[in-house]
Order: C-alpha cells, then sequence, then structure tokens
C-alpha cells in the first residue's frame, strides 16, 4: 500500500497566550490584545490546536508543492500571530533630507509629510488601525501587534515620499526604513 502525502506544520504557544479555532478562523489572545484571522480561503488545509502540547497544528494530505506552501504560510501567520500579542512588531524609519527642512505631523489616521522638496501641498500616508506612531525629531517609530498592518503603515509612509521626475543620486530625500524587529 502507498503511503499518503501528508504535509504537517506544529506552532508552539506559550503559556500567556489563548488560542481559539473555529473552523478556519484563528483568534489569538495574549497580553497585548487579540488578533483573529480568516483562512477559509485555504483549501483542504486543516487547523488544530492541541490542548495536551499547546501547539497549533497545519496540515494536509495528499499534498503537492502548493498545498506545502499553504502549510508553511499558515503556520507562518499563526506565528506572527502569536509573537504580536506576546512582544508586538515595531518599525523605524528616519527623515532624511538635504534641500527643504521635512515637517511631519499626525491628524486622525493619516501622517502629513510638509514642505517635501518645498512642494506647497502636503504628501499623505494612512496609518492603519491599531498601530501606533510616535514622531522625534528626524525618526518615526510604529508599533503594533498586526505585522501586517505596522509593515503596510510603514510602506505607506515610504511610498507617500517617493521622488518622481528627479535624479535619485541628487534628490535623496525621503523617509526610509532603516529598523524593524520585535520590541523586548
Amino acid at each position: 500500500m502507498a503511503k499518503i502525502p501528508h504535509v504537517l506544520e506544529e506552532v508552539e504557544v506559550p503559556e500567556s497566550v489563548e488560542v481559539e479555532i473555529n473552523g478556519m478562523k484563528v483568534t489569538v489572545r495574549g497580553p497585548h490584545g487579540d488578533l483573529t484571522r480568516d483562512f477559509s480561503h485555504a483549501r483542504g488545509v486543516i487547523i488544530r490546536f492541541d490542548k495536551e502540547e499547546r501547539k497549533v497544528v497545519v496540515e494536509t494530505f495528499f499534498a503537492d508543492r502548493r498545498k506545502k506552501a499553504l502549510v508553511g504560510t499558515i503556520a507562518s501567520h499563526i506565528e506572527n500571530m502569536i509573537i504580536g500579542v506576546t512582544k508586538k512588531f515595531y518599525y523605524k524609519l528616519k527623515i532624511i533630507y538635504t534641500h527643504f527642512p521635512v515637517n511631519v505631523r499626525i491628524e486622525g489616521d493619516t501622517l502629513y509629510i510638509e514642505n517635501f522638496l518645498g512642494e506647497k501641498a502636503p504628501r499623505k500616508a494612512k496609518i492603519l488601525s491599531g498601530v501606533d506612531v510616535k514622531l522625534s525629531k528626524d525618526e518615526i517609530t510604529l508599533e503594533g501587534i498586526d505585522i501586517e498592518k505596522v509593515g503596510q503603515t510603514a510602506a505607506n509612509i515610504e511610498q507617500a515620499t517617493k521622488v518622481r521626475g528627479r535624479d535619485r543620486r541628487v534628490f535623496i530625500d525621503g523617509i526610509y526604513i532603516y529598523e524593524k524587529g520585535v520590541v523586548s
């Protein structure tokens, strides 16, 4: 009898974290908050929580390379959710200008970049919900429990200051990500 191709990934769950799985919807609760994610798009993948060993098990049967990749991706997403609710993620961005001094301010869920390359109209970047933004003289720090929202907010800020129509070797002005990681 031939062996069934079976792929299995396990994610350790610390004591301070509570995991709830309802079908393909995974909810992770920890000291910093809770995150919910729906994996119902993943056909043929099983997600379950092993209470004795405190592990989330992601598995599939009759696995081809697509299903193998899907299992690894879902396990990584769950691992990032657990890290987020226990430690939080951060991104640091540096404000760089050579020609005109750049001013940055926050109003609601929008970051305004004023006087960028001497422009009269401010450039805008959307701040996603659940992301804390701290401004200092020439640095922006983003913090949050959802790595995707923190990363997307950082990308929004970086893209808002993209220089178009000028020589990038001369006009190096912009806001750039220079550090990212987990808050200890």
